[in-house]
This record gives C-alpha cells, sequence and structure tokens, in this order.
C-alpha cells in the first residue's frame, strides 16, 4: 500500500469520527433550552438541562481533537499532492 492510501484511509475514519461525534452533540443539545424560567416545581429542568451541559462538555476535548486531527490530515495531503506537482514541472 502507498502512503497516499493509508493517508487518505486515516483521514476518512478520523473524519467519520468527527462527524459522528457533531451529530451525537447535535442530538444531545437538540433538547437544551435557551433560557429557563427556574421556580421551586422546576428543578427536574434544571437538573436535566445540568445533564446535558455536562454530556457536552465531556465529548468536547475529543471533537477538538478529531477536528485537529482531520485538519492536519487534510493539510499533509493537500502538502503532498503539491509538492508532487512542483517536483513535476521541474
Amino acid at each position: 500500500m502507498s502512503i497516499m492510501l493509508v493517508l487518505w484511509i486515516v483521514w476518512a475514519v478520523v473524519t467519520a469520527l468527527l462527524l459522528a461525534l457533531l451529530a451525537y452533540r447535535g442530538t444531545l443539545t437538540r433538547y437544551e433550552e435557551d433560557q429557563l424560567f427556574l421556580d421551586p416545581a422546576g428543578g427536574h429542568q434544571q437538573q436535566e438541562q445540568a445533564l446535558i451541559v455536562q454530556k457536552c462538555n465531556r465529548i468536547q476535548p475529543f471533537v477538538r481533537i478529531m477536528t485537529g486531527a482531520t485538519c492536519v490530515l487534510s493539510a499533509t495531503i493537500i502538502g503532498i499532492y503539491v509538492w508532487d506537482a512542483i517536483s513535476q514541472f521541474k
């Protein structure tokens, strides 16, 4: 296998993981309220919102890591293609 094939496979896996994490975060935040009017009877809503925020905060580092990895891999792949194009003109 060539290095480009391996890079494309790794990029596809990392990007698929990133998209899965973003979809999961989207399903979590779908039920998040922008504004809560809390009264003594609405304590369970506050707990639900706190749980949603906690889950989102838990996956946020993974989203950042996958985004960074996708960007680095994309730049690497583009760089290799540019380097190959420049070396063919010489």
